[in-house]
């Protein structure tokens, strides 16, 4: 047994002729100008420093060296939980491993695990979306709010379809059947991080297929029929509210782009002479800046309101701050006004329409109308169109589509 000791290591004998601390004794020492030592046997002491600091320490020997062990700070922890750890190190060293590196190696642990769980790989995958920032602010909403409690403390290796399955269904129990799939494609999103980053091997939320409930279909309202897009272009043309709503009222259709890049055009992005639009990568959905070709009929409504608001940076201001642009819902509100329902049309369904009308009834190429419309489309080797990519064919188109939602406004769509 010596041999061992001297080999491997060994606390002194917890008997000796200096009887162990007690609560009491601990209580009643003061700090002194120096740091004292308070022994309890076995090694285990506490030292009081000047500033009446309380650490436990372990004097022990291994492989032939003295060495000292941290054990915690009195009194979080206490006389009883001093002499456990105490006892913890003693069965470490009776089978020749040394608690100080022990110690070491499952702080590292805790570390690496800390550094795997699944709230730590989505806020870093979080950073590396190219997204607008209204939108990623949504997302990190979302697990902020219906993930991160139930499961971003733990690693995300672990997780299995079961876990993400009950985040989802707590989602939909509160009638969010959408944002519950919503939140499911970001946790999968975050899994394929994980394991592109080697912190998982499997992604389980793909395992949950068929699984949720069908969400409804929110696809945004939308007129695709001729004879109904007729009296709406009237409509919107006689809208009798302020100019710059009825202005970009008459664009919408025409540019067919989401609400909010139209509503904060700005000035400085249209060249006139040039008959283009370039709305920079920053305020595109997909972070890439995308070019509008400008038809006559759009030219014609930027003259009519470059008078009011061609001073300012916004070609359509808030009607409450010109350094503002008109709110989110403007274009919208206008619809309702004019006795259009939400389940009927709404600003961002002009996409749908063009789309459609552009696909069957003036016969243009599908690329052509997804490059207008910023949606990503590659080319035979895979790579991303730029900006300028069938630019000809695309003023063309654009020109076409102003004249047919001209003829459209000024006859009976039935006759077209």
């Amino acid at each position: 047994m010596r041999r061992w000791g001297h080999i491997l290591g060994h606390l002194p004998p917890t008997t000796n002729h200096m009887p162990p601390l007690t609560d009491m004794a601990i209580r009643k020492a003061k700090p002194t100008s120096r740091t004292q030592k308070l022994f309890d046997g076995g090694g285990l002491y506490m030292e009081i420093s000047p500033k009446d600091s309380r650490w436990w320490r372990l004097k022990y020997r291994f492989d032939g060296k003295e060495k000292r062990l941290a054990l915690g700070v009195y009194p979080d922890v206490s006389l009883a939980l001093a002499r456990q750890r105490r006892e913890d190190a003693r069965q470490l060293l009776a089978r020749g491993v040394d608690p100080g590196e022990h110690k070491k190696a499952a702080a590292a642990a805790r570390a690496e695990l800390g550094a795997n769980t699944f709230e730590v790989i989505a806020r870093e995958w979080l950073t590396k979306r190219d997204w607008v920032d209204s939108y990623r602010v949504k997302v990190a909403a979302w697990l902020d709010n219906d993930v991160f409690p139930w499961i971003g403390s733990r690693p995300a290796a672990e997780l299995e379809a079961t876990d993400f399955l009950a985040v989802a269904r707590r989602v939909e129990g509160r009638g969010a059947i959408e944002s519950a799939h919503r939140i499911m494609q970001n946790c999968g999103q975050v899994m394929r991080y994980a394991i592109a980053t080697g912190r998982a091997k499997r992604n389980p939320v793909a395992d949950l297929r068929g699984a949720l409930a069908s969400p409804p279909d929110n696809s945004f309202a939308a007129v695709t029929d001729p004879d109904e897009l007729a009296p709406l272009l009237k409509a919107m043309h006689g809208y009798s509210g302020t100019m710059v709503v009825r202005c970009a009222l008459q664009m919408a259709p025409m540019v067919f782009l989401r609400p909010g890049e139209l509503r904060q055009a700005e000035w400085a992005e249209f060249d006139l002479d040039g008959k283009t639009w370039t709305i920079p990568a920053s305020r595109m959905k997909m972070r890439r800046p995308h070019l509008v070709p400008l038809s006559d009929q759009v030219l014609a409504v930027l003259e009519e309101i470059k008078p009011l608001t061609g001073r300012g940076r916004y070609v359509f201001p808030s009607a409450r701050s010109r350094e503002r642009p008109m709110s989110e819902n403007a274009v919208t509100a206008a619809l309702r006004r004019m006795g259009y329902e939400t389940g009927t049309v709404t600003g961002h369904g002009f996409r749908a329409t063009a789309r459609t009308i552009l696909d069957e009834v003036l016969g243009f190429r599908p690329d052509i109308i997804e490059h207008q419309l910023a949606h990503e489309v590659r080319d035979p080797n895979g790579r991303s169109y730029n900006r300028t990519s069938h630019l000809p064919e695309r003023r063309k188109m654009m020109q076409e589509w102003a004249d047919y939602l001209d003829k459209l406004r000024a006859q009976p769509a039935k006759s077209i």
